[in-house]
């Protein structure tokens, strides 16, 4: 029963995180779209959506490796967790531009099409960067 409870419960924390990826996906989706004319449409806001929300699914809760102390102090191991560190850096630039974007359409301001376009460019790399991590976390299980 106890391990019902706790795989519902994760399931339950992780759509909810694929909600919040769709939102964002909505908000930087909302934005593009309203600053450039060719990607004003409902499957522009359909792939931002699942994109956000797959991304946050797969990139954020990402099993971490084991820490072994003594692995410090041997010469040429991996220091770094390859998955946790594209999962970090996804979420913080995918949430970056969704901030962005929020607070562009609450403030009714019109940016240059640059920083549109770097919006839009750090929400990708954000969201695949999160989808990579996912996947490499789930491989090496």
């Amino acid at each position: 029963m106890r391990f019902r409870i706790r795989k519902f419960a994760h399931v339950l924390e992780r759509s909810g995180l694929a909600l919040a990826g769709a939102a964002c996906g909505v908000f930087v989706g909302a934005h593009v779209g309203s600053s450039v004319s060719l990607l004003t449409t409902q499957g522009f806001l359909a792939v931002m959506m699942l994109s956000g929300a797959v991304g946050f699914y797969l990139g954020i809760d990402t099993p971490q490796l084991p820490f072994h102390p003594s692995d410090d102090d041997v010469p040429g191991t991996n220091k770094i967790d390859t998955a946790e560190f594209l999962s970090a850096v996804g979420t913080f630039l995918a949430t970056l531009t969704a901030f962005f974007s929020v607070s562009i359409i609450i403030l009714r301001e019109d940016p240059h099409i640059v920083w549109t376009s770097l919006i839009l460019l750090g929400w990708v790399i954000g969201v695949v960067m999160q989808i990579v991590a996912g996947a490499i976390a789930r491989m090496r299980r």
